[in-house]
């Protein structure tokens, strides 16, 4: 049985990892934690006044960039992303909503479903941040084998897909073709499909885009363009092939898909 206290998966680590095993990623933890702060100190400081009156557009739609400390929004593409997601999350406030991956419950006051294999709400990053959940319901499932004991009005995820099938053990490629296809049937009729993705982490991800094996009704490609985090939309061309944390920390480029439900 899996140890679910904080004391129990502590025995649980130092049984698989060993005492320097566990401390040094703890000490890891810290140090991203501690990294974290002092990049959301620098920003608030020097960059905020500047930072809160940029706009990028996306789907023909305008956006404020999102400033937050948690992950350090403000030099990723959660800078990006995290704005088009809420905002679809809002305008499907007090129906059917369905998250893949845990993130939004992060930002912003939550109570929808979320859907996320691996989550643990008591984890060591998760007190640091003094997380809290809000009212979500969270489900620690496989998002290609769950059933959904009804259809939804808003299916959302952000920089999630990308690791489905990809950064498990063993490799699945195609498995992301398979989830989105899923989620896709768990739709109810003229509901919504929003989803980001990072290019340049998962090749699969990219070579279904390239050859149209993957392709949304509606979808945006948003390349960073500065190393102060300035994103602009611009055709696939433009990010075909781009690299991850390469020439910027982070993804350089993601895609927003969206879909409808027949």
């Amino acid at each position: 049985m899996a140890e679910t206290t904080m004391g129990g998966r502590i025995r649980s680590a130092l049984r698989g990892k060993g005492l320097a095993g566990t401390l040094g990623a703890g000490a890891k933890i810290l140090a991203d934690w501690t990294m974290a702060r002092w990049w959301a100190f620098w920003y608030g400081t020097f960059r905020v006044p500047g930072w809160r009156s940029r706009r990028f557009t996306c789907l023909g739609a305008e956006y404020a960039y999102f400033y937050h400390s948690y992950n350090s929004t403000y030099r990723s593409e959660r800078a990006v992303e995290l704005p088009v997601a809420l905002s679809a999350r809002q305008s499907f406030h007090g129906r059917r909503v369905l998250e893949v991956g845990n993130v939004l419950s992060h930002y912003a006051r939550c109570d929808h479903t979320v859907l996320d294999k691996y989550e643990r709400l008591d984890g060591i990053v998760n007190r640091l941040e003094r997380y809290d959940p809000g009212a979500i319901t969270l489900v620690n499932a496989d998002v290609v084998d769950w059933t959904p004991p009804a259809a939804f009005d808003l299916i959302v995820s952000v920089s999630t897909l990308e690791h489905v099938g990809w950064d498990e053990t063993p490799r699945e490629p195609g498995k992301l073709l398979v989830a989105v296809d899923r989620l896709r049937a768990m739709l109810a009729p003229g509901g919504t499909l929003l989803v980001t993705m990072p290019l340049g982490h998962n090749a699969e991800l990219d070579a279904a885009l390239a050859d149209g094996r993957l392709r949304f009704a509606r979808q945006a490609f948003l390349k960073r363009v500065s190393r102060d985090n300035v994103w602009r939309e611009v055709p696939w061309g433009e990010v075909a092939g781009i690299g991850y944390n390469r020439p910027f920390p982070s993804a350089n480029a993601v895609v927003i898909g969206m879909d409808t439900g027949a």
